[in-house]
């Protein structure tokens, strides 16, 4: 299986597929606030796992009643729910798989084909309970089940193994010694501009002071790992923003919150303090 995912990541005769479907989605899905809710810009967190959850959760409730007597209408209604939640959770993962990296979105392609047709099977099983089908019912049920499964498992590839919708920065915090850093005098940082240094020469982090504060932030996006400090500093919503260069994920400099996707992850700010008019920074 590993073998056969990493020939899917290198297979280019996905793309035609995968790019017109990206077009698609990204024509239907226009509205930047309706894109960030669907990226889970307001949680902080990507929204997709989550909303899998209700599926899942109700098809696999409905497995285990098919298994026992007497318990058709309840599996009816479960598998009902989840085959119903399980389209806006499809249309939320769909936002997220076009703005991934195309060897991401190959694989994005099959996962999202695997959970296609498990929902097709699912909608066939509720179509046959609701006909009386019973035995029909739970048996495309059972092959729905194995499909999204192996989509899952996809899905997981897919986030661990090529880190799609995974925080991309936070892995620099593992890398960074305990104790205070020292960054920069204070006297030579600019006001209101972005300046990019290094803790223990080899992690990135950009600076911006306002006033006599001074932000430092991991300049990894946290999205697809672009280079914060080559962003621009935008107002959103009455705060200054650092926006990413290469696909337009927002942070707000005073606290790192995400505020417009497609990152779905806020990125991290370091604590600070000034001694002897130097600027430091340490871990969280």
């Amino acid at each position: 299986m590993r073998a056969l995912l990493t020939k899917v990541e290198q297979d280019s005769r996905l793309d035609g597929a995968g790019d017109r479907l990206q077009k698609v989605v990204l024509g239907t899905l226009r509205p930047r606030r309706l894109r960030d809710l669907l990226h889970g810009v307001t949680l902080g967190h990507p929204l997709h796992p989550a909303m899998v959850q209700v599926p899942v959760g109700a098809w696999i409730s409905a497995a285990v009643l098919d298994l026992m007597p007497g318990q058709r209408r309840p599996a009816t209604v479960l598998v009902g729910l989840g085959t119903v939640s399980a389209v806006p959770a499809a249309v939320a993962g769909l936002n997220d798989w076009a703005a991934l990296a195309r060897d991401q979105r190959r694989v994005g392609l099959v996962h999202a084909a695997a959970n296609t047709v498990g929902m097709a099977l699912y909608a066939g099983s509720l179509a046959a309970r609701l006909s009386g089908r019973h035995g029909m019912g739970r048996a495309l049920g059972f092959l729905g089940l194995s499909t999204v499964s192996l989509g899952a498992y996809i899905g997981g590839h897919l986030a661990y193994k090529q880190g799609a919708q995974v925080n991309q920065s936070v892995s620099e915090l593992h890398r960074m010694t305990d104790g205070w850093h020292s960054l920069a005098d204070m006297a030579t940082l600019p006001q209101r501009t972005l300046i990019t240094r290094e803790v223990d020469d080899n992690i990135s982090v950009i600076l911006y002071r306002h006033g006599d504060e001074v932000t430092v932030m991991l300049e990894r996006c946290p999205h697809q790992s672009g280079p914060l400090g080559e962003g621009e500093v935008q107002e959103i919503d009455g705060h200054a923003c650092v926006v990413c260069p290469w696909h337009g994920s927002a942070f707000r400099l005073n606290g790192g919150e995400v505020v417009q996707g497609p990152s779905g992850n806020d990125q991290q700010v370091l604590p600070t303090r000034i001694q002897n008019g130097v600027l430091q920074t340490r871990l969280p």
